[in-house]
């Protein structure tokens, strides 16, 4: 198979800026979401970008949002709650499926009650990353730093409950972190500065020395039961497809992105092992897959009913993305059929199939 290279035309330079908000899944799973599991955990704690962001964004001061129609379509009372697809997020399906809650809120959200609290929240941003530059592009908080909110819940946790018991919580939930498209497709690829500093695999070193560091800070909080997403097939992204000089008429997968992505997640599954072996021998760290998973959807549409994998449901399906995606703008009759729900985020039925693998291939390895 002929391999092609990754590049933007000059032109789309600024449009691509909008890519800022752009994920896709870092979480991917199998059947089975809709049967809840009887072991005891107490809360679900959420970090990263778009793809388990539920409106955290709502209430940043940043211009990269999903709380407007037609985001939210497939949702209850197709309410837009700054969620980037038709529905629920993976971390939704999974907080379901362990008997927790209906749906993970926004950490941000002003009303946000103490009991939500305690049972978990995300601190997701849209547009973040485990590189601090690829959040202060979009405006919002890195990975990194969303540890801060961490601490504050903790301490609000210790103020309700007291230490022991704070500790306890945090001992026995399950903490998942999905992000590093971001940095990736913009930050190295997009973006000139990263380039200038790193090579594709010294950036791929950096991002996870990132990842290493906040992993231990985790740690360092109470968290045990920790799992991270890797990367999904970068190069099969819509809007990433359209805006390659070679793929944008014939609409294929970008190899060298994809290849770029796997060698990535064999180097996070790698790491992660060694982490668990002589650091935190307690830990139980847990590497989440959605490379294949989503692949096979793309590849293989019919296998799940799909039809259109090359396109997003808003719009052409090419370019739009949170405000282009807007009010004003057509969406496809039959979401169901849709991998992508805008020209990068995936549909609702690609989170309930990602959260469905990872119930089946990675929660027994933290509740065991």
């Amino acid at each position: 198979m002929e391999r092609r290279s990754f590049s933007f035309p000059h032109a789309l330079f600024l449009l691509l800026l909008l890519l800022i908000v752009c994920e896709l899944p870092a979480l991917v799973l199998s059947s089975g979401a809709g049967k809840q599991f009887n072991h005891s955990v107490p809360a679900l704690f959420v970090f990263g970008d778009s793809t388990v962001d539920p409106g955290n964004n709502n209430n940043w001061p940043t211009p990269f949002k999903g709380n407007f129609p037609p985001y939210g379509a497939s949702f209850l009372n197709q309410a837009a709650t700054g969620r980037f697809s038709d529905g629920k997020l993976t971390t939704d399906f999974i907080a379901s499926y362990l008997g927790i809650k209906e749906l993970v809120p926004p950490y941000m959200n002003p009303s946000l009650e103490q009991h939500e609290m305690m049972t978990g929240v995300s601190f997701a941003f849209a547009g973040s990353g485990y590189d601090p530059m690829t959040a202060h592009t979009s405006g919002v908080v890195s990975v990194p730093q969303q540890l801060d909110y961490m601490k504050e819940c903790v301490t609000k946790m210790e103020n309700a409950v007291g230490k022991a018991a704070a500790a306890k919580i945090m001992e026995d939930s399950i903490f998942i972190v999905s992000a590093g498209t971001n940095d990736f497709v913009i930050s190295y690829h997009l973006l000139p500065f990263r380039k200038q500093t790193f090579t594709p695999q010294e950036y791929q070193q950096f991002i996870l020395d990132q990842l290493r560091v906040f992993l231990k800070g985790l740690y360092e909080l109470g968290a045990r039961r920790i799992v991270f997403a890797g990367l999904p097939p970068l190069g099969c992204l819509p809007v990433v497809m359209t805006t390659s000089i070679v793929d944008a008429l014939i609409r294929q997968c970008i190899d060298s992105l994809n290849m770029e992505a796997l060698i990535y997640n064999s180097k996070l599954q790698n790491m992660l092992n060694e982490i668990k072996a002589n650091e935190l021998k307690d830990a139980r760290l847990a590497y989440a897959d959605i490379y294949f998973t989503l692949l096979d959807a793309i590849k293989n549409p019919s296998k799940y009913s799909f039809e259109e994998t090359k396109r997003g449901c808003c719009g052409t399906g090419l370019l739009e993305m949170s405000f282009l995606c807007n009010p004003g703008t057509l969406t496809c009759p039959d979401v169901s059929s849709y991998v992508f729900w805008d020209a990068i985020h995936p549909t609702q039925k690609i989170y309930s199939l990602v959260a469905n693998t990872v119930i089946q291939r990675v929660l027994h390895l933290l509740l065991q």
